[in-house]
């Protein structure tokens, strides 16, 4: 939830609150469905049950990198990193982890809903957002403040 709480608060500033709860929740159900078809077809595993909200907020970090990309944001707390490497990093470690547990291994993270999530994000920003929002976005964010 930190996570939602740092980049949630700017997003949602950007898109509008009712933009950006609609956003959260199709992402929320995407993330589910996502997490729900690569259990049952690429882990072999129907059962697999998952609770939280990290495919929605994987979500909200994607547009947000893709709003922002080159705003910093700090990796581990410590790490001075682009928005749009972090995402990119987060996105390749969830891979990993997919390919991972599609091998019997890694570790027990809904990385199939953090993918879900994250697809989300990228779909809603290039094919709505972006033409609603126009360029001027990057502008108005860095003329704030």
């Amino acid at each position: 939830m930190y996570v939602l709480g740092s980049f949630g608060d700017i997003v949602e500033e950007a898109l509008g609150t009712w933009r950006f709860v609609t956003f959260y929740l199709i992402a929320g159900v995407i993330s589910s469905l996502s997490h729900s078809l690569i259990s049952a077809f690429l882990l072999n595993e129907k059962d697999l049950s998952a609770l939280g909200a990290s495919g929605a907020i994987s979500g909200v970090i994607v547009v947000f990198a893709f709003l922002y990309p080159r705003d910093r944001i700090y990796l581990f707390g410590l790490i001075p990193i682009p928005a749009a490497w972090g995402a990119a990093l987060f996105i390749g470690l969830d891979l990993w982890g997919l390919i991972r547990q599609s091998k019997g291994g890694g570790l027990p993270i809904g990385h199939g809903a953090h993918l879900g999530g994250a697809f989300a994000g990228a779909v809603y920003f290039l094919f709505y957002l972006r033409g609603k929002l126009g360029a001027n976005l990057y502008d108005w964010r860095h003329s704030t403040g």
